[in-house]
């Protein structure tokens, strides 16, 4: 469809050809990817098992230049398929718009004429001295500009409001109808036409290189044509996708999708299911690893030390995902918003019947740091609860923004993390597959205040049965009970020497004492051997007060006299610092806690 438009084409568009062309251009897409399966895992494995020479080597070049030739097929076909299908799609509301204006008019018993312009018949009317007169027909045009001459006004007299008319011209009150149908029917062409002109663009620069080698120059031209295909066709893709309904509908809007439509997703606009709670682990990682280039490229473009630090990271994460690992990783979640964003998940969280959610606290953000420790704490928990069901997976979730220092902690991170919290837990109660999951909610150090947030929320945390708390400077509560799961299944692991734990209460640091602010205090107890159930969010979670179960942990090394500064925060998962923490975690875990081995209260 191109060239000058008109409302006969228009109004006689089927839709439906775009469509079903794109259905072809998909069936040759997916047998590209067939045929790319077949020449990897048939011809080049079975050729580089069986054979070791010269010619072996040169062949499998071959096959190898054969798979990307099929992979680019695959991509490039697809794209047009996605572009042909989102066209149709666009079209759809001007064709409607249209159609309902011939509808008005053909009810009105007005023409309309090929240019577009409406003619509408003559009416008796009344005019000022209530004689009846007759208005004649006319024929308007679709246009915003203001008439020529008033409306209603002659050219005979003089007229007090209108100098130079007299007397009035019987008004026809077809004559406005006549303009809106003709409006309506110039507005509905118009979008059809720059919708067909975006689309032509878009679709045209849909070309293959020549020969046959597919280079980087030719990758990058996928990478260039997605992008295109994404922001003509990004309105059609978008509007279907249900962020303001619960999890649990997400779930059922995916699962209604055909395979060709969920592939459409995945490859074209990744970062709009990527991280949208109730979509299947599976197709969540296969987006965010498509979304990954790009928002490692994009960051890159920005610059800056922000950009910076995160680029490395998401380097990190991405170096990671091509390693082999154990248990497998699935990446939930990826952004550059706030401080950083990454969900990975070490096992499947829909498969598994053992599932725990970490969340990270004080001074985590998206650096090589939370790659390096902060996501290999979540891997060890999830080997360690493996050794006791092998149905287990372990999430770390930084999906939001924790304090980045201990005297600028506030309610507020953990009240606007929190919600985003539970929303993620309601998406893994929506895909797990188990009849009757058992589901960790775990929270170390400030991000246990998020954990009790979210569990003080009405309904609680969706889907938790037992809730860990490391290393917490309190959870904005008083009682175990407090937190939604009975204070049976709230379980505590606090070092005697992690600072953390022992924050002073508001009141006690507004004092200062000794060295000043939160921290000071800390100190002040390592010094003095004072004891205090109350900290800075709340009852002390290890206290006989707050009455949950707290299990043994290694005390570590004391803040000061040890020299052992913040290094008794953060052993917990860490069984080559702490074993029996890391063991107990894992047993909470994989859904025996009464296998934990129980240290006294405060």
């Amino acid at each position: 469809m191109t060239g000058t438009l008109t409302w006969k084409q228009l109004r006689d568009l089927k839709t439906s050809e775009f469509t079903e062309a794109g259905d072809k251009w998909h069936e040759v897409s997916d047998r590209a990817d067939s045929d790319r399966v077949r020449v990897d895992r048939a011809m080049s494995a079975k050729l580089r098992e069986t054979q070791e020479s010269e010619s072996a080597e040169a062949a499998l070049g071959r096959l190898q230049r054969l798979s990307r030739n099929f992979q680019y097929l695959h991509s490039e076909c697809g794209l047009v398929r996605t572009a042909l299908n989102g066209l149709a799609s666009d079209l759809v509301e001007p064709q409607t718009q249209l159609k309902q204006a011939l509808a008005d008019a053909a009810a009105l018993n007005f023409t309309v004429h090929d240019d577009g312009s409406v003619s509408y018949p003559a009416a008796e009317v009344e005019d000022l001295t209530g004689a009846k007169k007759e208005a004649p027909g006319s024929k308007v045009q679709g246009s915003s500009r203001l008439p020529l001459e008033p409306p209603g006004l002659g050219q005979q007299g003089q007229s007090p409001l209108y100098p130079g008319y007299s007397g009035f011209k019987p008004l026809n009150p077809n004559a406005a109808k006549a303009q809106d149908v003709a409006d309506r029917v110039a507005r509905a062409v118009r979008s059809a036409g720059e919708i067909d002109a975006r689309y032509a663009k878009t679709i045209t620069g849909l070309k293959a290189e020549k020969g046959l080698d597919v280079t980087e120059a030719t990758l990058k031209d996928v990478a260039r044509d997605t992008s295109d295909v994404r922001s003509t066709a990004g309105m059609y893709l978008g509007e279907n996708v249900p962020e303001d309904k619960s999890p649990a509908e997400r779930k059922k809007w995916w699962d209604g999708l055909t395979d060709e439509q969920r592939q459409e997703y995945l490859e074209i606009a990744p970062d709009l299911v990527g991280s949208l709670d109730g979509v299947p682990a599976v197709a969540r990682d296969e987006a965010n690893r498509n979304y990954l280039p790009v928002l490692i490229d994009d960051l890159a473009r920005r610059g800056g030390d922000d950009a910076e630090t995160k680029l490395n990271a998401l380097r990190m994460i991405q170096d990671k995902l091509g390693e082999p690992s154990r248990p497998p990783m699935f990446l939930l979640g990826i952004g550059d918003e706030g401080n950083g964003r990454a969900i990975v998940s070490y096992g499947n969280p829909d498969t598994s019947k053992n599932v725990s959610a970490y969340v990270p606290g004080l001074m985590t953000k998206l650096n090589d740091e939370f790659v390096t420790d902060t996501m290999k704490r979540a891997q060890d928990t999830a080997k360690g609860a493996q050794r006791v069901d092998p149905s287990s997976a372990s999430i770390i979730w930084l999906g939001y923004d924790a304090p980045q220092h201990v005297d600028v902690m506030t309610r507020g991170d953990a009240q606007r993390g929190a919600p985003a919290y539970n929303q993620f837990m309601a998406g893994l109660s929506a895909t797990n597959q188990n009849a009757d999951p058992h589901v960790t909610a775990i929270g170390h150090s400030y991000g246990s205040l998020t954990v009790g947030t979210a569990a003080k929320q009405s309904g609680g945390i969706p889907g938790v049965d037992d809730v860990i708390l490391l290393g917490s400077p309190g959870v904005d509560a008083q009682k175990a009970t407090e937190l939604g799961v009975g204070k049976e299944h709230v379980f505590v692991g606090a070092a005697d020497n992690d600072p953390v734990t022992h924050l002073p209460s508001k009141d006690e640091a507004a004092l200062g004492w000794l060295t000043g602010g939160p921290l000071g205090v800390a100190i002040g107890r390592d010094l003095f051997d004072i004891d205090n159930d109350d900290v800075y969010f709340g009852k002390d979670p290890a206290s006989k007060a707050f009455g949950a179960q707290r299990f043994l942990v290694d005390d570590g090394p004391r803040m000061v006299m040890d020299g052992g500064g913040f290094d008794a925060h953060s052993q917990y998962f860490t069984p080559e610092k702490d074993q029996v923490s890391a063991d107990n975690i894992a047993t909470i875990v994989a859904g025996h806690p009464e296998n934990i081995v129980r240290e006294k209260h405060r």
